[in-house]
This record gives structure tokens, sequence and C-alpha cells, in this order.
């Protein structure tokens, strides 16, 4: 299991006054853009499960996360994920592998499919984050948005470490706001599993024991 090593205080408040203000939680979208592979890339020869991916507490819930200038970490009023953070990473993921067309077989592990790999990813970061708080102790100024993902192959008879990789992309929010900060967020995540899948596809099939 991938160990976290993220560390923010977490403020007391239940949620910043910034997005949504209607008493009722606004559920945002996270499915980024992804891009197939060129014409010319050739397909693996193995299979690959996708392990739900681990984070922190902090991480792990349907919350939109952001860091202010002071390191306390908070939430967005009255915004939410449709899921976890983990398991809408682990969609991306295993639809980011399906779109490049490289992947004969490529499924989530609790699909209990035969694959060849098991990829275990650590979400790290994940939040919006700010540069300046105002009078108020708000933050203030469009934040950048960071997505960290440390993704470890094994493979999946045996259980033999191949390889590990860290995938860090940002992206600036064009404004204050949580619309804003969920696109961004698609930006960044949408490069970070990119990054993953790239990597990825450089790899042989295991040998057998």
């Amino acid at each position: 299991m991938l160990l976290g090593a993220t560390a923010f205080g977490l403020s007391g408040c239940g949620g910043l006054g910034l997005g949504p203000t209607d008493a009722n939680s606004t559920i945002y979208v996270l499915e980024p853009a992804l891009q197939a592979a060129p014409a010319a890339g050739v397909p693996v020869n193995w299979a690959l499960e996708v392990d739900l991916p681990t984070a922190e507490d902090s991480f792990n819930s349907r919350r939109i996360t952001l860091i202010k200038a002071d390191g306390t970490m908070d939430y967005y009023a009255n915004a939410e994920w449709p899921d976890s953070l983990p398991v809408l990473v682990q969609t991306a993921l295993v639809a980011a592998f399906e779109t490049s067309g490289r992947v004969p077989g490529v499924a989530r592990t609790q699909d209990a499919v035969h694959a060849d790999y098991e990829m275990g990813v650590e979400i790290r970061d994940f939040a919006a984050h700010y540069g300046a708080q105002d009078k108020d102790n708000k933050p203030s100024g469009n934040p950048k948005i960071s997505v960290t993902l440390i993704a470890q192959m094994t493979t999946a008879h045996g259980r033999k470490i191949v390889a590990n990789f860290s995938a860090s992309q940002s992206a600036d929010a064009s404004e204050n706001s949580t619309s804003a900060v969920v696109r961004a967020m698609n930006t960044a995540l949408g490069a970070a599993v990119q990054q993953i899948v790239t990597w990825a596809l450089t790899m042989t099939a295991p040998t057998s024991p």
C-alpha cells in the first residue's frame, strides 16, 4: 500500500463562503478531457487492473479541498463531488487507459478480472492553493490547482513491484469561484492521468516466475 505524505493543518470551519450560496450542495462533475493515443501506437500485450486510490482523510471525501495561504486546509461551501475523490480518480484512470486504445484489457481491481499488472495510486495532492488571504482570513486571488498522483505498478500474480511514477500537474483557476476551480481541476487531473498512461505504456508484459 502506498503511504501518504501530505500534511496540512485542517481548519475548524465547515467550509468557506465561496461558490454557491444556496442551502443545498451543488454537485460538480470531475470528468477530465482525455486523449487517444496516436494512430501509430502499438497495443501492449498485457492487461491491467487499477486499484481504488489511497488518500489521506482530507482528500478521501466528496468535498472540494482548498489550502489557504497560512497552510491550513478547508473546503468550498455547499459544493461536493458526485462520489468520493478516490473513486473519481480511479474512474478517470480506467477511462484514460481505455481511451488510449492500446490496452486490450483494463478494469477496476474490484471488478475481479484477469490481469497481468495491478496499478496502485496514491492521491498526494488535489487542492486549490491560495497565495493570499483577506482581512477576514478568507483566501483571496485566483488559486492554483495542484494535482499529484503517485502510481506503483506491480505484477498481478506474485505482487512484485515493477516501477513507481509521480505525476504532478497544475492549472490556474480563471477566477476565485468554485466552478472555475473545478474546471482547472479537470485540466490538471487530465494531464496527470495522461502522464501516467504514457509512462505505463512503455512497459512490456511481465515475465513468468
